[in-house]
């Protein structure tokens, strides 16, 4: 077994939930709740989201999962992070899932991970920083411990580490063939840096509008044709009555001991750990990324290394440190503010930058920093080490979050006890019993908030499943709880003529407008295409002229919007020719090119590195996300993978996330 160590408490979790959602982000496609899923015969057990061949995905599991990913959203908690726990537990367990098909893929083709690979992975990756921090193990004792405060054994963190590295292996296995050639390159980067310069007509949709003047006899003839999409438009609607539990009104009477605020400190130390940091700025001279299988440019990395070299010399005889940067750094995100990076812990930077910038004292200035970025000139501003902040430091913060706690118990208990009664006696009596105000509503619909509540898809839901004569039921809203009874069910209806004039003159005027703006556009077009002068025809039919400045594929143009939209086909364009007729929804549009700027060969060897790594990514990010998609879809089809819909339902109702927390 492994040994390994965890100091960083909480933020492990944090990290291993992040981790996860990085490993099933190309799994996007395939998150479908119930997609595909066996019902019937072989169903899971109860307490078993699914089963997937031999391995199983828990409601244990998930739950933990989806806390993780609801501390990396809401690092404060709240009433928000409590509506969102069903969302994030189905979220949470189909990227399981997905995990758990990945992993008996990678173990079907051969692919296994060894006590030295994980140990490797565990000291030098994401949480090397916080597992062995100055490369050192920080014990066997404190780990296990952590592991159990969160809510894992060794072995079942060990196990998640290696199907992580599983996956990783397998990904790059499936996106292996991903491949880049030199024409492809030239042609995205032709199509990504070419900028067009093009003068238009517009016509807007909205002044067509202001001409239309339709009959009630063309409204009713509309109406009548089109009675179908109005069937039932008038939606369901439902009756309620509810009581709440403000969790405000039990605030007031909660106190918090100095007791409470030790013990909660004494429990939660690794919380308030800081771990040593360094606040540094820099200066970047990029070297150009070598392409698989090709050599360094040793010509381009020497002529990167005399500009750094003379930069350094500058910061050394006293030059302004953050003018310098603003002036010569490659890192666009760091330049712009003076190089400042701010504070970095061990773990955040490549090896080299970080060796560097902890070693250097307060105020000092490295030498050339080689890494695989390019070279570095680094200044560290400031140094923190390593401490643990005193309860006098974070009292203040305990005592909110123990009262938060606090409340949130007594709100819970005071809710289950209305309910019980409501019951037992009617929810009137019971909330005259509580010393709270039973209210009855109007009838409302799915998309409108109830009568006195803030809707939310958690109160929404709740209240539409319900089915007539159920008993009170309860659902958590961001006051508190309500207790709430159905009354009565209004079922959906078909309105009138009459009654929706007014929506059937709009959508009447839209579609005419719509197919008019369509006609009027294809006829600018046609007249600027023969009269081979578009502003003659634009001044014809009424349409404003405008000309737009030199634009990417990926600008904006007023009146045309995003030119990677329907105004992409300008680029296709030859100067002086005349487009087809644009629609841009609102608005149509036709465009005659002025000019097109072609890039430079100098552009291009500055930015053909960073296309290839993007276009690489895309590709093998686009092969492994169709490999889950059809290893999902063969699985579930050979019953491989099998999933309990009753326990996928019972992670959105109310208290399901907390059960064995």
């Amino acid at each position: 077994m492994i040994r390994i160590l965890q100091s960083a408490g909480p933020t492990l979790k944090i990290i291993l939930g992040a981790m996860l959602v990085i490993i099933c982000a190309s799994m996007v496609i395939t998150l479908i709740p119930g997609y595909g899923s066996s019902l019937g015969i072989g169903t899971p057990a109860r307490g078993v989201i699914a089963t997937i061949g031999d391995q199983e995905v828990t409601v244990s599991e998930v739950q933990r999962e989806a806390k993780a990913l609801i501390r990396q959203q809401f690092p404060q908690g709240g009433a928000q992070a409590a509506m969102l726990m069903p969302y994030f537990a189905n979220q949470a367990a189909e990227q399981l899932i997905n995990l758990r098909a990945l992993v008996a893929e990678a173990h079907r083709l051969g692919l296994r991970v060894s006590d030295d690979e994980l140990r490797e992975d565990l000291q030098h990756g994401q949480l090397g920083a916080m597992l062995f921090p100055d490369g050192k193990f920080v014990g066997q004792e404190e780990y296990e411990n952590f592991v159990q405060r969160n809510d894992m054994t060794v072995p079942q963190f060990e196990e998640m580490e290696k199907n992580y590295i599983l996956v990783r292996k397998l990904h790059a296995l499936v996106s292996s063939s991903a491949f880049v050639g030199d024409a492809e390159l030239r042609d995205e980067f032709e199509r990504r840096s070419t900028k067009v310069k093009f003068e238009y007509g517009v016509l807007t949709q909205a002044d067509i509008l202001k001409g239309l003047h339709p009959t009630d006899q063309e409204l009713k003839a509309f109406y009548d044709r089109n009675k179908a999409t109005y069937n039932n438009s008038i939606p369901e609607k439902r009756q309620i009555q509810y009581a709440i539990i403000d969790s405000s009104r039990l605030e007031a009477a909660t106190g918090v001991s100095p007791a409470d605020v030790q013990s909660y400190y004494d429990q939660h130390r690794d919380e308030y750990r800081v771990p040593e940091q360094v606040r540094v700025s820099h200066i970047l001279i990029k070297t150009p990324l070598p392409t698989p299988g090709a050599k360094e440019d040793e010509k381009a990395v020497a002529e990167a290394r005399k500009k750094a070299d003379d930069v350094l010399k500058e910061v050394k005889s006293g030059g302004d440190f953050a003018k310098l940067a603003e002036k010569y750094s490659d890192d666009p995100g760091s330049a712009k503010s003076g190089g400042e990076l701010g504070w970095i812990g061990r773990g955040r930077t490549v090896p080299e930058f970080e060796k560097a910038a902890f070693s250097l004292p307060k105020g000092q200035t490295s030498d050339l920093v080689k890494s695989s970025y390019g070279f570095h000139i680094i200044r560290v501003e400031d140094k923190q080490d390593a401490h643990l902040k005193t309860l006098a430091e974070v009292k203040t913060e305990i005592e909110t979050k123990v009262k938060q706690q606090k409340v949130a118990r007594a709100t819970e208990a005071a809710a289950n006890a209305l309910l019980s009664q409501a019951r037992t006696d009617g929810l009137d009596k019971a909330a005259a019993a509580k010393g709270v105000q039973a209210i009855t509503t109007e009838f409302f619909s799915r998309g409108a908030n109830p009568p006195g509540l803030v809707a939310s898809p958690q109160l929404t839901d709740a209240i539409f499943n319900e089915s007539e004569k159920s008993p009170p039921d309860v659902v958590q809203i961001p006051q508190g709880y309500a207790v709430f009874q159905l009354l009565a069910i209004r079922p959906p209806a078909t309105p009138t003529f009459e009654e929706i004039h007014a929506r059937v003159e709009t959508e009447f005027k839209n579609e005419r407008a719509g197919f008019l703006l369509q006609q009027k556009t294809q006829e600018l077009s046609d007249r600027a295409k023969s009269q081979h002068d578009l502003k003659k025809a634009a001044k014809e039919l009424g349409a404003a002229m405008k000309t737009s400045d030199l634009v990417l594929p990926d600008g904006q143009v007023p009146d045309v919007g995003s030119m990677a939209g329907a105004g992409s086909v300008v680029f296709s364009l030859k100067p002086g020719e005349i487009s087809g007729p644009i629609n841009t929804g609102a608005n149509g549009v036709v465009a005659q090119l002025l000019e097109r700027q072609a890039p430079t060969d100098q552009d291009f060897a500055q930015q053909k590195d960073q296309i290839r790594q993007s276009l690489l990514q895309t590709k093998q990010n686009d092969l492994f996300g169709l490999f889950v998609t059809n290893l999902r879809k063969d699985m579930e089809k050979s019953n491989r993978i099998k999933v309990n819909q009753e326990e996928m339902k019972n992670l959105t109702r109310r208290g399901a996330a907390e059960e064995g927390s």
